[in-house]
């Protein structure tokens, strides 16, 4: 993918107001006079101990851990904010100060800090980090996509809260440039950090209510993106123009009425089953109270899984702007949210009212920085690069998945060896991909059934599982209820796999379709011994690969990486050579 420029490029290098020129030169000199080459070379060598140890005094802890050395005589030199936080500390050899408690009212990422950071020290505003501003989506200039919007509102916010009034200057007039090109739901987020900077952000905080007035934003997602004082002062400025609801028909300004205002406070509350009891009155319905739109907005996936299984609402259902449940649940960027809506029938095809569909949603959410470096070797898939993978997934295929086939309702040994290879599919894909088979199986509900310790005790050991267990080697077996649940459940899980992630199930497919195992699963014409002899070596297998998986974790937990991060290419090798390797011996 190709990085283009963004409206940043324009500002890399920009000078600090607060440095002083002495002298004019004519346009015609052959060299800049001294003082300026001085000052030049004076910023270019501060600018090299940026986020460097180099004699550094103090540290700022980032959300995600990472550490960035700073040096307090030039912070507190340059910003009074940080000349008192230090004053506070004065006497302490090494100090650290988590951002979160610097900036109490709004998440600062690394790279916002970074640039602000910069300036501070240089007087220049860093080139930053490529594809910090860019989103994943090709056909996007990069002006005024959500990267760029949050990277923006990050260094207005770090500029205040650490007062430095020319940058809060430039940032303001960087985000007015460009406002006109956001979107209306990042203007709700441009307006709630322009309202936390106060005064020197007057202008802003008034031409993004302007155009929110005039918008088609309903009032419960004001109240849920902004303050009170502003969502009044957006309500009266309606009311004023003629745009409230006892005048006009625009839906922005309609109020939801009491019976939709209940079911929503008590989806607040998680408590599904008191809205299948208001929905019982008679007064409303799902659709019309848009329940499942505000439970995939504000609600976690547990509840919004147990609306959905109510069965009563419209999962392509649009709501007052053109949005559908899909729609919202891109913008949320929860994997688990969307692959539910998507088995529930949900049409990634649908498209907003200004042309967008639920996968380009998602793709001008997220940036490029974080979707590539999460397809690094080793590292655990983010939800962004999951939910853009399973829209991807989705929009080629039909979202209605079906039942368990018939055949694997078969009695007898043919159904035991089904459920082994189902049981350890899914058990390998729960230590190869942790991540994905999580967003799987809480779907699915898989480990709420019962399951069968011949395929998967010692793997169910080894993750800590709390499901109960089934004797799969009662004689003679017998299909019983709790049998053909956990096969439904198993059949499902590996389909939603299998369909929404289909990279990992290419690598499940090399281990357990590999020649040994689909010869071990294939009954057709096998006598009783033959049989006794594959359920033998099946089991052989699960003992060398719960062996290579347990040195696998002890090895993991030596070198002191995470045990949750999905799996390198040596991870999966390794137990498939073990397995080739005994297959030698016996």
């Amino acid at each position: 993918m190709e990085y283009t420029k963004t409206c940043f490029s324009d500002s890399n290098e920009v000078v600090s107001s607060s440095i002083s020129i002495a002298h004019h030169h004519s346009p015609s000199s052959s060299s800049p006079p001294p003082d300026i080459t001085s000052l030049k070379h004076l910023s270019d060598n501060l600018e090299l101990i940026v986020d460097s140890s180099y004699f550094a005094d103090a540290k700022i802890v980032v959300g995600n851990g990472r550490e960035v050395p700073v040096h307090r005589c030039i912070l507190a030199a340059r910003s009074s904010f940080f000349k008192n936080v230090f004053s506070a500390k004065e006497g302490s050899s090494s100090i650290r100060f988590e951002l979160k408690k610097l900036a109490k009212e709004y998440d600062v990422g690394l790279d916002s800090l970074l640039a602000v950071l910069g300036y501070l020290y240089s007087g220049k505003l860093k080139s930053f980090t490529k594809g910090v501003c860019v989103c994943v989506d090709d056909s996007c200039a990069h002006v005024a996509c959500r990267p760029v919007v949050d990277f923006m509102v990050e260094v207005l916010y770090a500029s205040s809260t650490f007062q430095i009034s020319e940058l809060v200057t430039l940032y303001q007039r960087h985000l007015l440039d460009i406002l006109e090109n956001i979107t209306i739901d990042d203007v709700l987020v441009v307006l709630y950090v322009a309202n936390i900077c106060g005064k020197a952000c007057e202008r802003l905080v008034g031409r993004c209510i302007e155009m929110i007035v005039k918008s088609d934003v309903d009032i419960v997602t004001l109240e849920k993106a902004l303050p009170q004082g502003s969502v009044k002062r957006i309500t009266d400025s309606r009311l004023a123009l003629g745009l409230d609801s006892s005048r006009s028909s625009n839906a922005a300004s309609n109020f939801p009425d009491k019976h939709t205002k209940r079911i929503h406070r008590a989806l607040d509350s998680d408590d599904v089953e008191l809205v299948r009891m208001l929905l019982k009155e008679g007064h409303t319905n799902l659709d019309d109270a848009h329940a499942l739109h505000y439970a995939v907005a504000y609600c976690d996936a547990k509840t919004t899984a147990e609306l959905l299984d109510l069965g009563s609402a419209d999962v392509n259902c649009r709501n007052l702007r053109g949005y559908t449940v899909l729609h919202l649940a891109a913008t949320r960027k929860d994997p688990k949210i969307i692959v539910s809506l998507l088995t529930k029938g949900a049409r990634p095809s649908d498209v907003t009212l200004d042309g967008r569909k639920a996968l380009q949603i998602t793709k001008r959410l997220t940036r490029a920085a974080d979707f590539f470096n999460s397809n690094d070797e080793g590292k655990s898939s983010s939800n962004d690069r999951l939910c853009i993978e399973i829209l991807e997934q989705a929009e080629g295929r039909d979202p209605v998945l079906g039942e368990a086939s018939l055949l694997l309702a078969m009695a007898g040994d043919d159904l035991r060896m089904k459920l082994l290879y189902l049981e350890n599919r899914v058990g390998l894909a729960r230590y190869l991909f942790p991540m994905e088979a999580k967003i799987v199986m809480d779907i699915t509900q898989l480990d709420e059934t019962s399951a069968f310790p011949l395929a998967c005790l010692s793997l169910n050991n080894l993750a800590g599982s709390q499901t109960t267990t089934v004797d799969l080697n009662e004689a003679p077996f017998q299909i019983k209820e709790e049998h053909l649940a956990r096969l439904r459940a198993l059949y499902r899980s590996t389909e939603i796999g299998k369909r929404f992630f289909p990279r990992c199930s290419e690598v499940l497919n090399k281990i357990m379709d590999g020649d040994e195992v689909s010869w071990l699963t294939y009954t057709g014409n096998d006598t009783p011994e033959i049989r006794l002899s594959k359920r033998k070596r099946y089991m052989e297998i699960q003992e060398v690969l719960s062996k290579a998986f347990d040195e696998d974790k002890q090895e993991i937990d030596r070198s002191g990486m995470s045990s949750s991060s999905s799996s390198t290419s040596a991870r999966v090798v390794r137990p498939k050579l073990t397995i080739d390797q005994h297959s030698k011996q016996t």
